[in-house]
């Protein structure tokens, strides 16, 4: 009971898409193309089904239109309904086949020309819209109709009925697999895209995790400095009243209570670190041996730090340590995709920021790019994500000659929050 009802609802459910083959093509005249063979196929086969009915096989005139109509005139329905035109052109088979029988027994029997070319046209609409298995029901419906018309008038019955259900079996067969390859390789794509979205979405997690790693050993270094002075503050200080030796142990219980914090959420993101990850954080002073690194993979790099950074005294940590890392990516960029080329660092200060600069000339000659297991191939986030938090600006892009550069802003008086930072922001 149950296959005859997955069996029936085949051919009665159609697909709930309405749009016609082609419709989501780019060009105007390839979605214009279904609607001009089927107009193209209407205008051959209705005057052509009449004529064939009412002269060959004796057919009333008046039927004989009504015939021809209905099987020429379904093929427009096909466009977006071909089950319903199926639906209604197997009925008028079936009525042709009976007006017919016996009219003229030198004719092909019971599929006239018009008939067929509309039916197996049909198909065609039906393999590229419906599901597998309508496509099985309406074939099987078509199978059992001309087997049974060989078995009920084997006298008049002819080849065209091999010819149908062998050719309407091909083309829903063949429709239905070039279908699935497309829907198929319409979900890889889907499927890739939603990937790449994943991977960049945990590229970005994963930065602004090692920069709140790094943060924190910048802001706990400040909080431990806050709770030893607080701590011995009465003993550095005479004289100090009550309150205020209350006061500074009150504000040593809240730092070390801070830092208790901060070294429960450094764990957790510390969780799968290795002990490397764990070393002092780096800052401007360490840019020498940052480039020296960089030109053991071939890269020439050249710095240039101004005198008014050599001047600051000190550079926050948190700005020493994004110029750091800014720099690092840049110049690992520079190993990647223009190996050999030579870079130039400048670092220098003025209005109360720090400015980053690092430019590349083209890689010389055809020399391979270096591809490195570390690369995410999402460097730029970093830097961004770096520059929104001190609330700069990040320029970066190719220069005219074919090199790369890459400048951030980083202010240094003024406290950075992501708020001010997004308006600022340039990620060009």
């Amino acid at each position: 009971m149950t296959t005859w009802k997955t069996f029936l609802s085949a051919l009665v459910e159609p697909v709930p898409n309405n749009r016609p083959p082609l419709a989501g093509a780019q060009r105007a005249w390839v979605r214009a193309l279904p609607f001009v063979v089927v107009l193209a196929m209407m205008g051959a086969l209705l005057p052509t089904g009449i004529v064939a009915l009412t002269r060959f096989y004796g057919v009333n005139g008046g039927l004989a239109a009504a015939l021809a109509t209905v099987q020429a005139g379904a093929l427009a329905l096909a466009l977006i309904r071909p089950l319903t035109a199926w639906q209604l052109v197997a009925p008028s088979v079936l009525v042709g086949a009976i007006v017919t029988h016996g009219e003229a027994a030198t004719q092909a029997w019971p599929w006239p020309v018009t008939t067929l070319l509309s039916y197996l046209f049909l198909m065609v609409f039906l393999a590229i819209r419906e599901r597998g298995r309508t496509l099985l029901a309406v074939w099987a419906v078509t199978f059992v109709g001309n087997s049974l018309s060989w078995s009920v008038f084997a006298d008049y019955f002819d080849g065209t009925s091999v010819v149908v259900t062998a050719l309407s079996g091909v083309i829903l067969l063949l429709g239905w697999s070039l279908r699935g390859r497309g829907e198929a390789r319409r979900l890889l794509a889907a499927q890739e895209q939603i990937s790449e979205t994943e991977r960049a979405r945990r590229t970005l997690l994963e930065e602004r995790a090692r920069i709140a790693r790094e943060l924190h050993d910048v802001v706990a270094h400040h909080m431990s400095v806050i709770a030893v002075q607080a701590d011995s503050a009465p003993y550095r200080i005479e004289g100090l009243p009550e309150p205020a030796v209350d006061e500074f142990g009150q504000i040593a219980t809240a730092a070390r209570g801070s830092l208790t914090e901060m070294r429960r959420l450094l764990g957790v993101l510390r969780a799968a670190e290795t002990e490397a990850d764990k070393a002092p954080q780096p800052g401007l002073a360490d840019l020498p041996g940052l480039l020296a690194t960089v030109a053991q993979a071939g890269v020439r790099a050249e710095l240039d730090l101004a005198d008014d950074v050599r001047k600051l005294d000190p550079v926050p940590q948190a700005v020493g340590l994004s110029a750091y890392r800014i720099v690092q990516e840049a110049l690992a960029n520079v190993v990647r995709h223009a190996p050999g080329a030579t870079a130039r660092v400048r670092v220098a200060a003025a209005d109360g920021a720090l400015t980053v600069d690092v430019e590349n000339d083209p890689a010389p000659g055809r020399a391979p790019a270096v591809e490195t297991s570390a690369s995410t191939g999402h460097g730029l986030t970093g830097m961004r994500e770096r520059v929104r938090l001190l609330a700069g600006t990040l320029d970066t892009g190719p220069t005219a000659d074919g090199g790369y550069r890459v400048a951030a802003v980083l202010p240094i008086d003024r406290p950075a929050t992501a708020v001010d930072a997004a308006p600022g922001e340039n990620t060009a």
